[in-house]
């Protein structure tokens, strides 16, 4: 992933390249009424000044939080700290963290009667953070898994789709396994994508077919060089931020989409908190109270993920399978 300043600086490179309008939105922040110093990418407000949609406390939620979490006051709040817009990113003063991870979890704070208390860290730290009982809370594009389910508990927010993106121009699309047969991908390690695409290998070599020659790279910039020269013909990332690196950088575009649990299950991402805290009743009755008030469309339209709105929260849905050993 992008670290935090060579993100800014690329966003600040962005502000005036065009966006589909896809992407766009009709919050205050979104049409850039913020304030003179608003930033966009495109019709996206990539500038600290967010000017974000707010809730309002419902007692009869709020009552459903523990009550020490009530009496301190505080929804302490995990994300990860890698760069991946539109879900969560540094806005362009190279330290204000913005995007829907963080708009989604201000809205469910807001409900709740609640102040948040949000810290960035590296992935594998939000699961420690949890154990522990430093966060509450995890808003960062967690996927619902069975193997997951057995430490912690989940309140969905969002469909869990990803995406191939390959190099803009191509005469290709992918539906199923064979597409990716022979295929340079790229994927990031230890992600559902990677386990999916292995899946994919698999089938196509029992089928007779060629495997997935499958690539990993550190950083975004690295698999974004090597679309442009070739050397992979995809790269197989979460639908949200390769739409978002598609309509920012005009080089690439989507040739494929599937849910992140693959072809048999629509994966699902949720507030994620240690299991039987006492605090997935009171996300999920937050959730859907923003669905019904609808400020969780007006969120998700801001960030250009109305696609992947879900109707009401579910607490633990069937998750990504464990792997077979």
């Amino acid at each position: 992933m992008l670290s935090r300043r060579t993100f800014a600086v690329s966003i600040a490179a962005l502000v005036t390249a065009p966006l589909l309008s896809a992407c766009g939105g009709d919050s205050d922040a979104a049409t850039g009424t913020g304030g003179s110093d608003t930033k966009k990418v495109g019709n996206i407000n990539v500038s600290p000044d967010q000017n974000r949609v707010r809730g309002k406390k419902v007692d009869s939620i709020a009552a459903l939080v523990p009550a020490a979490v009530r009496e301190r006051g505080t929804l302490k709040l995990g994300q990860s700290a890698d760069a991946s817009p539109p879900l969560g990113f540094y806005a362009t003063d190279d330290k204000t963290r913005i995007g829907s991870e963080i708009d989604l979890a201000t809205l469910v704070a807001d409900t709740l009667g609640l102040k948040l208390d949000n810290e960035e860290v590296s992935w594998e730290n939000l699961f420690v953070g949890l154990d522990s009982g430093k966060f509450d809370a995890v808003f960062s594009n967690v996927t619902v898994t069975e193997e997951r389910k057995e430490k912690y508990d989940f309140a969905t927010y969002r469909l869990d789709n990803i995406a191939f993106e390959a190099k803009k121009g191509v005469d290709w699309t992918v539906k199923e396994p064979k597409d990716v047969a022979g295929r340079t991908i790229a994927v990031s390690s230890g992600t559902n994508q990677e386990k999916i695409l292995v899946d994919w290998s698999k089938q196509n070599e029992d089928a007779g077919l060629k495997p997935v020659d499958i690539k990993y790279y550190q950083k975004d910039t690295d698999y974004y060089l090597a679309l442009q020269s070739g050397r992979i013909d995809a790269y197989l990332g979460p639908s949200p931020s390769a739409a978002y690196h598609v309509a920012s950088a005009g080089q690439t575009e989507i040739v494929g989409t599937l849910s992140g649990a693959g072809d048999k299950l629509q994966g699902k991402i949720a507030a994620t908190t240690k299991k039987d805290s006492g605090l997935v009743e009171a996300y999920a009755a937050a959730i859907d109270h923003v669905i019904e008030n609808g400020t969780y469309a007006e969120v998700l339209k801001r960030w250009g993920l109305t696609t992947e709105a879900v109707e009401k929260s579910e607490i633990n849905p069937p998750g990504l399978p464990k792997t077979e050993s």
